[in-house]
């Protein structure tokens, strides 16, 4: 148990948890208190000692489900019949045995595995579940020994045969002539009720489908292969420019407890900052309590400095939604700057800062953008060289030694001229000019990319596709 714990924190650790060692010897002593064949106390336990982010939950549920498969036979588990010594079969528990193929382990056919799985349904018997999940594995997953396919493939083709869809429309239709408590026809908030009971029934049956082919993986590979192979980012390691739906809305989630506390850091980071120059006087004054020697030396406290930011992000095509991210993120902890203020654009350029003012959720702003923002100037597609003219026409005497600016966007110009002299004004203008590209780094000066040739004129060039290094470049800001 310990060895497979270990294996299990080891996951969790390479997925991007941060699992201490006192974490884990915590999680160890939790095993002795739960009892090991509840997987849900020993999910829960573990859970409790080894997560600090509800946002991590769906990858330790991952990591845990396969490190944690039930591995054991019903016999070894229950006894040969199935059930715990002293206790008498039940109806269901009988005809779980019948769906295992029974002694001979033989398989039932495709009509007997509809059947079986319509009284399961229909009488709400997990036992009998069970054993449809494991026969319909068995009957249509065709899982191949050795074969590096993912259970979701499997799953897939099991569920297929089931035809879950179907089913449940043949159980509507049988339960729907029935009457209902009053002797009269069912009403429809009753035949609502009722279907969403069998959709729950059929929810089961599915995660009992898929644990039984998981089982059978970890069986087949062993548990450390199968979690590589469905291991899943954090929110934070998600990549912005290609997450789906569900992993976008995760990102949304993650990004206000993100913000609060990159600002707490920020702040904490201004109080307790590096000390102002040394104060001669006052230095020369103390050593006289020790003989002129100046033990203790005094520095001046050194003033509190907000830097100034400008914001210029690309918004067209997959590049905008890192750029709501990012201007999402800056938004939200702009209590740490004097003075944030923020330009979108495609081929043409458009301040949007009077968006964000008065505003209590960042995202409402960025909403704005997406449907009011003036980013075109003549076809719609990225054209570098001439927003950026334009924002140092409009803009550029505005820039001071206080100001630091934030280019967002992959550099992909369309082959339009790149009028990288303004980057050299404006870097000789400012105070720091700072590139964030959503690419990865190895696709940098591909086809029309230029990010080279403006990066001879920016103090960094940082690869961030991901809210972990979005966070760790916006903290270092200051």
């Amino acid at each position: 148990m310990l060895e497979l714990l270990s294996g299990f924190i080891n996951e969790l650790r390479q997925n991007g948890l941060p699992v201490s060692l006192t974490e884990h010897l915590d999680a160890a002593e939790a095993v002795h208190f739960v009892p090991l064949e509840d997987r849900d106390a020993l999910k829960y336990a573990l859970g409790a000692t080894l997560i600090k982010s509800s946002s991590h939950w769906r990858a330790f549920e991952t990591a845990f489900d396969v490190y944690f498969a039930n591995r054991l036979n019903t016999e070894e588990a229950t006894g040969e019949d199935g059930q715990a010594p002293g206790e008498q079969p039940t109806e269901g528990d009988r005809m779980r045995g019948e769906g295992s193929g029974g002694a001979g382990g033989e398989l039932m056919t495709p009509e007997e595995i509809a059947a079986l799985l319509y009284r399961a349904l229909m009488a709400g018997d997990t036992a009998l579940m069970r054993a449809v999940a494991r026969q319909a594995v068995s009957r249509y997953a065709g899982i191949e020994p050795g074969r590096p396919v993912g259970g979701t493939y499997y799953l897939y083709r099991t569920l297929r045969n089931l035809d879950l869809d179907g089913v449940l429309q043949r159980i509507m239709a049988a339960v729907r002539p029935e009457k209902g408590a009053g002797g009269e026809d069912l009403s429809p908030l009753e035949e609502r009720l009722l279907g969403d009971e069998y959709r729950l029934r059929i929810e089961q049956l599915r995660k009992e489908v898929e644990e039984e082919i998981r089982r059978r993986l970890v069986e087949d590979r062993g548990a450390e292969a199968l979690a590589r192979s469905v291991r899943k980012p954090l929110p934070e390691d998600i990549d912005v420019m290609h997450a789906t739906r569900d992993e976008l809305a995760d990102l949304h989630r993650a990004l206000r407890p993100l913000s609060r506390k990159l600002a707490v850091r920020l702040a904490r980071r201004r109080r307790h900052g590096r000390k102002g120059p040394l104060d001669f006087r006052a230095t020369v004054r103390r050593s006289l309590s020790t003989g002129g020697v100046p033990v203790d030396p005094k520095f001046r406290r050194p003033r509190p400095h907000k830097p100034e930011i400008m914001v210029i992000a690309d918004v067209s095509g997959s590049v905008a939604s890192f750029a709501r991210f990012t201007l999402h993120l800056v938004y939200a902890i702009s209590s740490q700057f004097s003075k944030v203020r923020a330009f979108v654009f495609v081929d043409g350029i458009d301040e949007v800062t009077s968006y964000f003012e008065g505003v209590d959720d960042p995202s409402d702003a960025v909403h704005r953008i997406n449907t009011e923002a003036d980013v075109v100037w003549v076809d719609g597609h990225s054209d570098y060289g001439h927003a950026f003219s334009v924002f140092h026409h409009k803009w550029g005497d505005e820039i001071t030694s206080r100001t630091s600016i934030l280019i967002l966007g992959d550099a992909r110009n369309n082959y339009h001229a790149t009028e990288n002299w303004v980057l050299s004004d404006l870097r000789q203008k400012a105070r720091h000019l700072y590139w964030l590209n959503p690419e990865p780094r190895d696709y940098w000066g591909s086809g029309d990319s230029v990010v080279a040739e403006y990066a001879n004129y920016c103090d960094a060039v940082v690869e961030c596709r991901t809210l972990r290094q979005l966070e760790r470049f916006v903290g270092d800001l200051t």
